[in-house]
């Protein structure tokens, strides 16, 4: 069974990879496969006329090069563009990001039809990644489930804010300085760094710890 993929990465080793493995997928399909290495590309890719609805589906890498014009900031941003120029194309998007608040976001605003984490990834699995999607469910790796579970069993979960915060920690900004950064006042930030304290089960730890244990799960 003949399938039309687009791979939009812009590292030509991690092409020819996909490329070879996909060209001994056990399930029977023929991979005919383009390119893309940036989000100018993709776009113009997207929008030639002979490629309207011509995919089946679209591999994705969060990060390629921007395009400003466009705004385009991360291959995420492509979703919506391959969904109204290829409505039936399944999207799979290819990561080397692990972190767990990214791959949530990810996974609750452009719902990909695939999410896969580059050191999860093995032949097998990128070939099931697509036999799955072609019968039209969804696919995620393990590194993904971990983020979707560790955050939808919660009681509640980090906002946009919440990870700004403990992002401005990590990149040392101090806590009487993050006013300066947020839109919030100090009483305010305290009242969300105690729920960001909860949330790691470390109530009585400080801003070291907030930083080391969002690093060991992966938020930033």
């Amino acid at each position: 069974m003949l399938k039309n993929i687009l791979i939009i990465d812009d590292h030509l080793t991690m092409i020819e990879g996909y490329r070879s493995i996909l060209s001994f997928n056990p399930h029977g399909y023929i991979f005919n496969i383009q390119t893309a290495n940036s989000c100018q590309e993709a776009y113009e890719v997207l929008h030639f006329p002979v490629n309207a609805n011509k995919f089946d589906a679209v591999v994705i890498d969060l990060t390629i090069p921007a395009s400003q014009t466009l705004n385009l900031v991360s291959g995420g941003d492509l979703i919506p563009l391959v969904r109204t120029t290829n409505l039936a194309a399944k999207t799979i998007v290819i990561t080397s990001h692990a972190e767990h608040f990214l791959l949530y976001q990810l996974y609750v605003n452009q719902n990909p039809d695939a999410i896969l984490i580059k050191s999860d990834i093995t032949s097998n699995e990128l070939n099931e990644a697509f036999k799955t999607v072609f019968e039209g469910k969804k696919y995620y790796s393990l590194t993904m489930l971990e983020a979707q579970k560790r955050l939808t069993d919660s009681n509640f979960f980090l906002d946009e804010i919440d990870i700004q915060i403990i992002t401005l920690l990590a990149d040392g900004v101090k806590n009487k300085s993050l006013v300066d950064y947020l839109p919030l006042t100090i009483s305010a930030i305290d009242k969300r760094k105690v729920k960001i304290k909860s949330f790691f089960n470390i109530e009585k730890g400080n801003d070291e710890d907030i930083i080391r244990e969002a690093k060991v799960q992966k938020f930033i």
